[in-house]
């Protein structure tokens, strides 16, 4: 074992004479910290007033919306576009491509209003489409603004104000002009005993009339005109009106309120619920709703009748139900498919469960990556689709014919901690950040997963399973505690990431620690398996884990872990031949170092990777890592305990040292201390810039007050002070901080900080000096213009070209538009989807594919043929044709198009069967030529990449390949030519040309 060599003895805080600040020192944190901007304050040092830096709040952006959002998603009317609230604002997604086309954001003036004193007083709690108007959207917040919005200009109409926060809003077409809201009433319930008020909400449903007082006409937050109070509930849990309108129902507690809207002086009927109502959904035909409760029972209420409008003073009522249980937990969303036949519901289970309800039979999508938050249906005319809203703010499309996830939608997925706690305060946080692929690593919704997000696109790129793990839900009401990634590093090449997963010991097993070693796949983009290491450091935690950097060779490479065992363990890189002559690569220990007693608790590198740095109690060793000699070990009296240690700067001679509330700075070259920072609040392990001789030291600032909310207060430091060079604040405390490179996805200054982390709300954030975000598409308000159906792409427009799509005639007759009108365009992944079938179910293969190519293509008019092979056939200058033939073609794919693996064998499988047939064996027949040119060999001419199949029987040319929709189509002969010499790819490029106009 390595024994401390005597000149580390002469490294201790009391004896170093060449300090330039003496040890014993200590700097005492400038003042009380406080939320606010500070002036600038004096403190005394050496005799001498110093004057410290102004607090200033530090510019910051959220990569991640706050939590998963309160309201369901809603569709518009015609499924090209779905709404999904995001706080303040309303995202609108485009369902084809799932990007956000537009984000409906209220004025400034408008948010603060009288109800807000919350710090979320403006969030979004529901949204519904307006009954009269399909283009318009009403939403409710907790400011108590009911806003009407035209989606498609992006505007806002109205602004109606009723002093108190909106928790359900809905409408229907009966009561033009008219909203049903569920607001919070003012007063609370008090206990008997105490007289104190309890955290239940009380809450009127109101009826609110959109028409404003004359009084406020044009003022930009408008009175209502009329508002009747319809009754009081508990905390509201649904609020619905049924398909006739005909009936009001909300949920709250354990009862179901039930009002007929005819009558709403009578006030509310309420039927008892023997447990806590969850959500509610009417039935799209008939007169009954059904609820969900938080054990997991379904409940069809057949209440709405004229039994209602009988009361019984202090008796409540029970109604006729009937229950479906397959929830384990509380059922969070309901709803009806269209034609009434089948429920959907969903939970913590992350199960869609599907019933049929005159059977009480039901199927189940397994598996949806996170329990399920809402459940929207989507049918506009073609296959229906559900789509579910998860509790880690991401959407998941599954497609009702096959029952299957067909695709999702995410940013960043959030830690629901739902079905699982959070980990402690003390647990390590996965972060890093890649620099090969400019991406973060961050924990996924999942504790045993990791996810790839790119800022420059703000989407996420991968997800990585660090860890296999069943995806269940609680075990009775004690959560399961699943495997964590608690550790995450990467090398500074970015080729190699280490990981570090732990599950807890229980009583039936012991626990798990595993280190991963993962090396990036540069041709994939993806993370691959190399290495795993069962219990690197016994059964106890790893606590720290470094690479080497700037290692020359791939045998200088090498890893240091500390762990709770007392062990410092170096890892390498060991090659084998196979026995195919080629090198496996993997990783081996190294070498084994112990100090002392102690616990090592980090673990750092110098720049250069020539020393190793190693937190152990209340001192730090420094060894030399080739030969693993203890070269100094640094100790100070006033520190207690040395949590973590980092080389400053690109020099590496000084070394900042962390403890709970301390902050050392060492100058390894003089072997001295040069100064000592105490602060007054617990701080988080220094960050050191990449690049510049800076570090900054986080202080967690609890809230003083009940109003106030904690903060974090930011020292910037250099080396040759120890008074803070500036003083940022942050209005969040932070669970895990890294420096992001100068030359990272950031637009920032080189010589300032960019930092990224994780609040203790589990948000990503980045933060530092003129912090700047790339510009997210659809960021903003914008008007909707197109279809968004009308832009995504197949393999067919890769062959034929974006013109053989459009509609080129401007005058076409009334066949081609009625063929063209009826052609229904199959899509790429639909084409694939058509085989996924049994066999005896599938049509012979000869007549679907001219279906297929019907669907893709449309048929020019005559006149059109006539004079667009008029055009090609005088257009013959050679010069003309390479031109157009070296530039790009624009009806081609776009080089960042995927075509996904099921879509490509989809047409592989369709073309081989049936396109591709082996040529004849006599003479090539002779083909109609459109042109007049012909082909030598043997090909029929392509007119705009289509290619025109040869006559059959008299009259009978089928256009493009096909007979369109069985009517039949001659193109007039065109006049005969001489034979040109021209290249067939010389006259496919003259066409391609002229057809791109």
């Amino acid at each position: 074992m390595p024994v401390a060599v005597d000149r580390a003895r002469a490294m201790t805080a009391s004896d170093a004479p060449s300090s330039p600040v003496k040890a014993s020192q200590d700097i005492p944190a400038p003042g009380t910290p406080q939320p606010a901007l500070n002036p600038r304050k004096r403190r005394k040092a050496k005799g001498k007033e110093v004057e410290e830096a102004e607090e200033e709040a530090w510019s910051w952006k959220s990569l991640t919306d706050s939590s998963a959002s309160r309201v369901p998603p809603i569709f518009t009317k015609d499924g090209s576009y779905f709404f999904s609230a995001a706080g303040p604002s309303v995202k609108i997604h485009s369902v084809a491509t799932g990007e956000v086309v537009s984000t409906l954001t209220p004025p400034p003036t408008s948010i603060s209003g009288e109800a807000g004193s919350s710090l979320q007083s403006d969030v979004v709690t529901s949204a519904i489409l307006s009954p009269h108007n399909p283009f318009q959207l009403i939403t409710g917040s907790l400011d108590g603004y009911i806003r009407v919005w035209d989606f498609l200009d992006a505007s806002l109409l109205q602004t109606i104000s009723i002093a108190q926060p909106i928790f359900h809003l809905t409408a229907h077409e009966r009561f033009r002009d008219h909203v049903f809201v569920a607001a919070a009433r003012p007063t609370k319930k008090k206990t008997s005993k105490a007289n104190v008020a309890t955290a239940e909400d009380n809450v009127a449903v109101l009826r609110v009339s959109l028409k404003p007082t004359a009084a406020t006409v044009g003022a930009p937050v408008q009175t209502s005109s009329e508002v009747i109070g319809v009754g009081k509930t508990r905390s509201t849990t649904g609020l619905a009106i049924s398909p006739s309108g005909a009936w009001l129902v909300a949920t709250a507690g354990h009862k179901a309120y039930v009002c007929q809207t005819a009558d709403l002086k009578a006030g509310f009927t309420k039927f008892v619920s023997p447990e806590r109502l969850t959500c509610l959904a009417f039935h799209p035909s008939e007169e009954y709703f059904a609820t969900g409760d938080a054990t997991g029972c379904i409940r069809l209420w057949y209440c709405l009748n004229e039994s209602v409008a009988v009361k019984t003073p202090g008796v409540e009522k029970t109604a006729q139900t009937t229950t479906l249980h397959w929830h384990a937990h509380a059922v969070s969303s309901l709803a009806f498919t269209p034609n009434g036949a089948y429920l959907l519901s969903g939970g913590e289970e992350a199960v869609l469960v599907i019933w049929q309800l005159h059977t009480g039979k039901k199927e189940f999508v397994p598996r949806v990556g996170s329990p399920i938050v809402h459940i929207a249906l989507l049918n506009n005319g073609g296959e229906e689709e559900y789509l579910l809203g998860l509790a880690d703010a991401s959407f998941v499309f599954v497609r009702a014919s096959s029952l299957k996830i067909s695709r999702s939608i995410a940013r960043i997925k959030l830690d629901p901690a739902i079905s699982h706690d959070r980990p402690s305060t003390s647990t390590a946080i996965p972060l890093a950040v890649h620099s090969l692929s400019s991406t973060l690593i961050l924990p996924s919704s999942h504790p045993s997963s990791l996810q790839t997000f790119s800022p420059s696109t703000s989407r996420l790129i991968s997800e990585l399973e660090v860890s296999p793990s069943n995806r269940v839900s609680r075990r009775d009401e004690k959560p399961l505690q699943p495997s964590r990634v608690e550790r995450a590093v990467l090398s500074d090449s970015g080729d190699w990431m280490a990981t570090v997963d732990y599950r807890e010991a229980e009583e039936s097993f012991r626990a798990e620690v595993y280190m991963k070693i993962w090396q990036w796949d540069r041709q994939g983009g993806f993370w691959v398996l190399n290495t795993r290491i069962d219990r690197p450091h016994g059964l106890k935690k790893v606590t720290g884990v470094a690479f080497r950097p700037r290692a020359r060779t791939q045998d200088d490479l090498l890893l240091a872990t500390t762990g709770e065992d007392g062990h410092i363990k170096t890892w390498r890189i060991r090659s084998v031949k196979t026995k195919t002559e080629g090198v496996e690569e993997f990783w081996v220990a190294r070498s084994t170092l112990r100090f002392r007693d102690e616990t090592p608790s980090d673990v750092s590198w110098s720049p250069d990777g020539s020393l190793l740095a190693v937190s152990v109690g209340s001192h730090v060793a420094i060894y030399d890592p080739d030969t693993n000699a203890l070269c100094q070990v640094l100790t100070c009296p006033e520190c207690a305990t040395m949590s973590s240690a980092e080389f400053v700067g690109s020099s590496g001679r000084y070394l900042v040292v962390g403890g709970p509330r301390d902050v050392l700075l060492w100058d390894l070259v003089s072997q001295s201390l040069r100064w000592h920072y105490r602060s007054q609040t617990a701080i988080e392990r220094p960050v050191v810039h990449p690049e510049e001789d800076r570090f900054v030291v986080m202080e967690r600032v609890p809230a003083s007050t009940n109003t106030e909310a904690p903060h974090t207060r930011v020292l910037v430091f250099s080396p040759y002070s120890s008074s803070p060079a500036a003083i940022r604040t942050l209005p969040f405390h932070l669970r895990s901080v890294v420096p992001v490179p100068s030359s990272g996805f950031f637009p920032s200054d080189p010589t300032g900080f960019t930092l990224v982390g994780i609040t203790d709300s589990w948000s990503v954030v980045v933060f530092g000096d003129d912090v700047q975000l790339p510009e997210e598409e659809g960021a903003s308000a914008q008007g909707i213009t197109r279809d968004a159906a009308a832009g995504k792409r197949t393999l067919f427009h890769d062959i034929f070209g974006a013109s053989a799509f459009a509609d080129l005639a401007t005058g076409p007759s009334a066949s081609t538009s009625a063929i063209a009108s009826s052609a229904q365009p199959w899509k790429g992944q639909e084409v694939a989807q058509v085989f996924d079938a049994p066999a005896h179910l599938l049509p012979p293969l000869e007549t679907l594919f001219d279906a297929v190519m019907d669907g893709f293509l449309i048929a020019r008019p005559d006149d059109e043929h006539e004079d667009h092979d008029k055009e090609i056939e005088e257009e013959m200058d050679v010069d003309e044709v390479a031109e157009a033939s070296s530039q790009p073609i624009k009806g081609g794919a776009p080089l960042d198009r995927v075509v996904d693996r099921q879509e490509m064998h989809g047409f592989v499988e369709l073309f081989a069967q049936v396109a591709i047939k082996a040529p004849p064996s006599g003479p090539p027949p002779a083909f109609p030529q459109p042109n007049g040119i012909h082909k030598r060999n043997g090909i029929p001419p392509h007119i705009n990449g289509i290619r025109t199949a040869p006559s059959t029987p008299a009259n009978a040319t089928k256009v493009n390949g096909v007979t369109p929709k069985g009517q039949s189509y001659t193109p007039s002969r065109p006049p005969s030519t001489p034979q040109s010499d021209a290249s067939p790819a010389v006259k496919a490029g003259k066409k391609r040309k002229k057809s791109l106009g």
